[in-house]
């Protein structure tokens, strides 16, 4: 028999939207899983519950049962938990509870053999047969535990999205001396927490630039929109990113207008304006302009309007 001893699973992208909603301190939390394929023909969990484990207890992300096929997920992401709100406080765990699982797993024949947390487990394939027992000690209960670097995530006010890159070992072992049980033993590294970061945007006018008029209205700043669009490469397949619009604001009354792009995730961006139809118009520096968004960080991008005509048709 071909023996494989282990399934190496890389969860690489689990994704909270830490944000607030307006309700005091807490914020909601989006949760996207993604793994790489092993040499096992399936290896389908279902995923029952999902809670974080904090000062105060077990809050409950989700428990809407999610089923899925680990190694479906090579080149796709799967949201486990979308928009779940988290109170104020600190948080040293995340657990994912399996009600269920199997794995496919080739013989020496070149046949295949399915071993199920049960024979009735509700997600194996019509018509399976079941060779032998998965065992998954105390993830129906406790849960597969997986544990922040730094000890823990805080939860206070406002927050920022946190990425979660980290590695799980996924282990579908043999069960010494059961030639018909395996049994699963994640093993799970530690977490590198990524915060977002965000731009504040401001567009002035220059001195002896003016702004015409349209239809007896004259043009101010804020008839212009800030943009903000990712350049990082698209995967396989996937369409190119929409740029974010926001109408700029002069809330101090400065001549100065404003946006802010929040909770976005590092990496490189494209910085642009939408003039009002039909408004020729140059910046400086000009736009297009590039940023990098870096962990955590808060920049400040500048721009004065250094022309602006009526285009004429």
């Amino acid at each position: 028999m071909k023996r494989l001893q282990l399934l190496t699973l890389s969860l690489f992208a689990l994704a909270f939207g830490l944000v607030t909603n307006g309700c005091g301190n807490q914020g909601s939390v989006t949760i996207k899983l993604t793994d790489a394929p092993g040499d096992f023909k399936a290896a389908v969990v279902t995923i029952s519950e999902v809670y974080l484990q904090g000062e105060g207890g077990r809050v409950v992300l989700s428990d809407e049962a999610t089923t899925t096929n680990l190694l479906t997920l090579a080149n796709d992401t799967k949201d486990i938990v979308k928009d779940a709100i988290v109170p104020e406080g600190r948080y040293s765990e995340l657990r994912f509870v399996i009600s269920g699982a199997y794995i496919e797993v080739e013989q020496e024949d070149g046949s295949t053999a399915i071993f199920a947390t049960s024979n009735d487990y509700a997600g194996l394939p019509e018509g399976a047969t079941v060779s032998g027992i998965l065992q998954t000690p105390s993830f129906s209960s406790s849960g597969v535990k997986v544990k922040f670097e730094g000890d823990a995530v805080e939860v206070a006010g406002e927050q920022k999205v946190i990425l979660v890159d980290f590695d799980v070992s996924q282990s579908f072992g043999k069960d010494r001396g059961q030639g018909d049980k395996w049994v699963m033993k994640p093993v799970i590294k530690g977490a590198e927490i990524v915060f977002s970061g965000s731009v504040n945007v401001t567009l002035a006018q220059d001195e002896g630039v003016s702004l015409p008029t349209v239809d007896g209205v004259p043009l101010t700043l804020g008839a212009f929109r800030a943009t903000l669009r990712s350049t990082e490469p698209a995967a396989d397949g996937a369409a190119e990113p929409a740029a974010e619009e926001l109408a700029l604001t002069d809330a101090n009354g400065d001549g100065v207008y404003e946006a802010s792009f929040k909770f976005l995730v590092p990496g490189n961006y494209e910085l642009s304006f939408v003039g009002p139809e039909g408004l020729s118009f140059t910046t400086n520096p000009g736009i297009p302009a590039s940023v990098t968004i870096g962990s955590g960080t808060d920049q400040s991008k500048a721009f004065v309007l250094t022309s602006a005509s009526i285009t004429v048709p």
